[in-house]
């Protein structure tokens, strides 16, 4: 049976997850994190999909994007996925799957949800008890979107802009909201 059509349209902000294959590791030491952090961001730019929030924990990976050009999440997360397994198959001598699938996606259409969203992921290493605080968990958007920290991955979603006049006041809402 052929796959169903993935609905990814220009211009909707979506959620992405990606597990690991039965929920195994896909990150085992920081070089893996900043080979997916640094391809990640070469397709990101590939393909015009924006990133407004991400979390990468162990074993899966959650990411907030919108794009302006149909499929190109799509695409984007095919050539990020075929060269991150091809990269950790080698590294740690392995072969098969690493993904539990292909990734999931869901749209969001009502844009006072989105920080809802973002938040959600932001958090997803405090409710899994590896950190007290997002602040404290390196491999995620919160610094970003909360103390203003500069990362090449991140585009500002314009609910995260409706929050203030510029980039200090909107973190400062932003972390009202935590």
């Amino acid at each position: 049976m052929a796959r169903s059509l993935r609905q990814c349209p220009a211009g909707m902000t979506q959620h992405l997850i990606q597990r690991g294959v039965n929920r195994q590791p896909c990150f085992i030491d920081t070089q893996d994190y900043v080979a997916y952090a640094s391809w990640l961001n070469e397709y990101a730019r590939t393909f015009d999909v924006h990133i407004h929030a991400w979390v990468f924990m162990t074993n899966h990976v959650h990411l907030l994007v919108t794009t302006h050009t149909d499929k190109s999440i799509s695409q984007m997360m095919q050539c990020l996925g075929r060269r991150y397994v091809r990269y950790f198959n080698h590294r740690y001598e392995r072969s098969g799957t690493l993904w539990e699938g292909r990734f999931k996606s869901l749209g969001i259409e009502d844009d006072s949800y989105v920080l809802a969203c973002q938040r959600y992921i932001e958090l997803n290493p405090v409710r899994a008890g590896m950190v007290k605080s997002a602040s404290d968990y390196f491999w995620s958007s919160y610094k970003v979107n909360a103390l203003i920290k500069s990362s090449l991955l991140w585009t500002a979603h314009r609910s995260y802009l409706s929050l203030g006049e510029d980039h200090e006041s909107c973190a400062r809402a932003y972390r009202n909201l935590f």
